[in-house]
């Protein structure tokens, strides 16, 4: 089993683009495991989406390095492959001096490798003393190798890697392109959730289009060789170990309009007992159930979805008047007021329009 974490010098690298070019690429040929270092709930349902397993979230902020340890090895269970994306820069964390929180803390607790990924727009030799700057940083960070991203052409190339290599004393093993047509497919994909997106035919292009953009500039096998191999681990950790019966059942909200779940909570619920089904507000029908949690998303893009499936916003309020726990946050909490109402001026909109929601909430959102 190979890991390996792709972070960048600051937010906007490219890192993300490149992360799930690889993945998918990857992919073709084994099983990936994905992490994104961070509380984020887009990016990992990209690599989710190109690796189709679930990626999961690391964040030494708000889990402590036993809760990161369980996290990682129950999810590369099974995976040849993990790959960990990391957030903003290397070594943006909560703190001026301190490491809480960034992918730093990650890398060196979990023992990975890095490639990091530059944005040499515009610079050259000077590359190479960024790469030296997070190399001295911090002596417990083993970076491996280097991609540039937003290079213009073979002599910027040149004397970029000539320069890291020589100073630095690590491969370059990817120079991607400045390409208008990359950077508009990622401007188009934005803050689109993949299950959001999936349904459009345009959506997968885009990604296919990133994809092979980025894969003919990455050397694969070269970033292959300076992972680094770690035994399987021995067995699931306990915290995700069914120990209990399954003796109720949750409905969880999950389409392209309540979609912002960490992957950790269909694993953590039948441990404690719960089975779940998954249902949509805005196509099916509400499931029995003993509670009903509905996550966040963007319901205010799916507003004439929601007002037209009646059916389910009256069943999740009578659910609430019989006194059935239901769990709902962002999106899903604008789900239970009386109604969502779009201002003009909302994406372009030149009226008001208001759509009648679950009514378990007195109010307007």
């Amino acid at each position: 089993m190979k890991t390996l974490m792709i972070a960048g010098d600051r937010s906007g690298s490219g890192k993300t683009s490149i992360t799930l070019a690889i993945a998918a690429i990857l992919s073709r040929s084994m099983n990936v495991q994905t992490f994104k270092v961070g509380m984020d709930y887009i990016d990992p349902s990209y690599l989710t989406g190109v690796t189709g397993r679930p990626c999961r979230n690391l964040d030494s902020f708000v889990q402590s390095s036993d809760e990161i340890r369980e996290i990682f090895d129950h999810g590369r269970q099974g995976a040849d492959f993990v790959l960990v994306e990391g957030v903003r820069g290397l070594y943006e964390g909560g703190e001026a001096l301190g490491d809480e929180g960034s992918s730093a803390s990650i890398a060196k607790l979990l023992g990975l490798p890095i490639i990091l990924v530059v944005s040499a727009r515009s610079i050259t030799r000077s590359a190479a003393a960024i790469v030296k700057g997070f190399q001295a940083f911090d002596e417990g960070v083993d970076i491996r190798g280097v991609i540039l991203n937003n290079v213009a052409g073979e002599k910027h190339i040149a004397k970029a890697t000539t320069a890291i290599e020589h100073y630095c004393g690590i491969p370059v093993v990817g120079t991607v392109p400045r390409q208008p047509e990359m950077e508009l497919a990622m401007r188009h994909l934005g803050l689109v959730p993949f299950l959001e997106g999936t349904v459009h035919r345009a959506f997968h292009e885009r990604i296919d289009l990133v994809t092979s953009m980025i894969g003919d500039h990455v050397d694969l096998a070269r970033l292959n060789s300076l992972a680094r191999t770690i035994p399987p681990p021995e067995s699931d950790p306990r915290v995700f170990c069914r120990e209990k019966p399954l003796e109720v059942k949750i409905g969880i909200a999950l389409d392209e309009a309540f979609n912002f779940y960490y992957a950790d909570l269909f694993d953590i619920l039948p441990t404690m007992g719960a089975d779940y089904v998954t249902f949509s507000p805005v196509h099916d029908s509400i499931p029995d159930a003993d509670g009903y949690i509905i996550g966040g998303g963007y319901p205010e893009l799916f507003l004439r979805g929601l007002q037209e499936n009646a059916a389910m916003r009256e069943a999740i309020g009578f659910a609430s008047a019989q006194g059935k726990p239901i769990y709902a946050e962002c999106g899903g909490l604008m789900y239970l007021t009386d109604r969502i109402v779009l201002r003009p001026g909302w994406q372009g909109i030149k009226q008001e329009e208001s759509f009648p929601m679950c009514g378990v909430f007195d109010g307007t959102t």
